[in-house]
């Protein structure tokens, strides 16, 4: 009985000798497979990133490449200012569109450039197309102006081109697929209408 007793035990310490070989060879087989194929859960959140600052639809391009000459007649009428204006309130509004549209231009030009768009070369700006109603002869007349007259023609023809903006980026926020295009269209909707309602209480001030 002694004999059977111990051989028994003999054989309890040999089965839980090998159950404790199998768990450590199963344990080391899922470390090398983790390691040999990386995680079975890959974050994907980077490449989703990229993928929604690429994908773009037509609307998208269209508020691109219509925004990038708006703007950049908008900087011209600017640009004006210093020589020709009067009051320093509107020296001081032309530095801020000059500060704040540039930069968009040039975010604006670097998608086109990565959507493979933007070639704007069929434009006609000298009629006005894509300048929010604005034509040569208003740039002439802007241009010929200085003092009081300036300022209020100034005024004049930015309100009707921020309204113009207004428009194009309403339409993006409707119609755009773009993240950065959709929040870019948002900002320059309640930025440009802010400086309408500045502009249209400065007009009368200076007999407009």
């Amino acid at each position: 009985m002694t004999h059977t007793t111990a051989r028994l035990g003999r054989l309890g310490r040999l089965a839980g000798t090998l159950l404790a070989g199998t768990l450590v060879l199963a344990g080391c087989s899922g470390n090398a497979h983790t390691a040999a194929h990386g995680s079975t859960r890959p974050d994907t959140s980077a490449s989703s990133s990229a993928r929604q600052s690429v994908e773009h639809n037509e609307a998208d391009t269209t508020f691109a490449e219509q925004m990038v000459p708006h703007h950049q007649s908008a900087i011209a009428m600017a640009q004006l200012a210093p020589g020709r204006a009067a009051d320093p309130r509107i020296l001081d509004l032309a530095a801020r569109i000059q500060t704040a549209q540039q930069p968009e231009i040039d975010t604006l030009t670097g998608w086109l450039a990565e959507w493979g768009a933007g070639d704007m070369s069929g434009m006609d700006h000298s009629s006005g197309e894509g300048m929010g109603g604005m034509s040569e002869q208003d740039m002439t007349a802007l241009a010929n102006a200085s003092g009081a007259d300036f300022d209020r023609l100034f005024l004049e023809q930015m309100i009707r081109h921020h309204r113009a903006a207004v428009e194009m980026a309403v339409t993006e926020s409707a119609e755009g697929q773009n993240s950065d295009a959709l929040a870019m269209a948002g900002s320059i909707r309640d930025s440009q209408n802010a400086e309408i309602a500045e502009m249209e209480q400065l007009l009368p001030a200076l007999g407009g």
